[in-house]
């Protein structure tokens, strides 16, 4: 598909649409997942392809847009599919929306799609409203000051010769495993570029853009339900 890029929107929570549409382009090549249609409006984008069973969002009535109804039975998520319709349509870069939060069942599985694509040669990223995440492997990644924190995480094997620079806590030949994460949430210094390489394995980068609201716990139920209220009107 040449340069184009193969954006997928799945149907988890956005609440930041203004933050995911900076990601978009107009020339994208848009799969909409099920209930992933109800953030049409929202993202300012049109399908150019509709996947899932829809047992979460009416199936659409729109005969100019191609969609493809899946079993409810299955192996594959409506975003695992989407995915592979990607790649058998020849696309070389994705974006995933919409695929992660609430559900971590959901979260985890929708992660281990960029190993997926990692090993498949693909270009591949999982944006929401408070990260973006892709994989580190044969190729470096770097992180500006837009983003105030990150972290490498390993979801996959050992990962070694991990070298971490221009950051508040340097690493280098370092090893991570899946049982032992401790390159969480570093910080880029003050007017430089973060950079990080893997020698061996691959590991998860998570660029952190902001961190979510907390909301304050008291001791008075009725209190909480009333301050968890203001927040929501926020």
């Amino acid at each position: 598909m040449g340069n184009k890029r193969c954006v997928i929107i799945g149907g988890a929570q956005i609440a930041d649409y203004e933050r995911i549409r900076e990601y978009l382009d107009k020339e994208d090549y848009y799969i909409f997942c099920d209930g992933g249609l109800r953030h049409r409006k929202g993202l300012g984008a049109v399908p150019d392809l509709i996947v899932g069973d829809f047992d979460s969002f009416e199936k659409p009535r729109e005969p100019g847009i191609e969609t493809i109804v899946l079993p409810r039975r299955k192996d594959d998520t409506d975003s695992v599919y989407a995915v592979k319709e990607g790649l058998r349509r020849g696309f070389d870069d994705f974006l995933l929306a919409g695929v992660t939060g609430e559900r971590l069942d959901h979260t985890l599985a929708n992660v281990s799609i960029l190993l997926m694509l990692d090993t498949a040669g693909k270009k591949a990223r999982i944006v929401d409203d408070y990260s973006e995440m892709e994989i580190v492997s044969s190729s470096p990644a770097y992180i500006d000051e837009s983003f105030p924190y990150f972290s490498l995480l390993n979801i996959s094997g050992t990962a070694r010769g991990v070298n971490i620079g221009n950051a508040k806590f340097p690493l280098q030949d370092g090893e991570i495993t899946c049982e032992y994460q401790y390159a969480v949430s570093n910080e880029v210094l003050p007017g430089k570029t973060a950079r990080v390489s893997v020698g061996e394995g691959r590991l998860l980068l998570i660029r952190v853009r902001k961190e979510q609201r907390r909301t304050e716990i008291t001791e008075n139920p009725e209190q909480d339900a009333e301050m968890a209220g203001t927040e929501q009107n926020l």
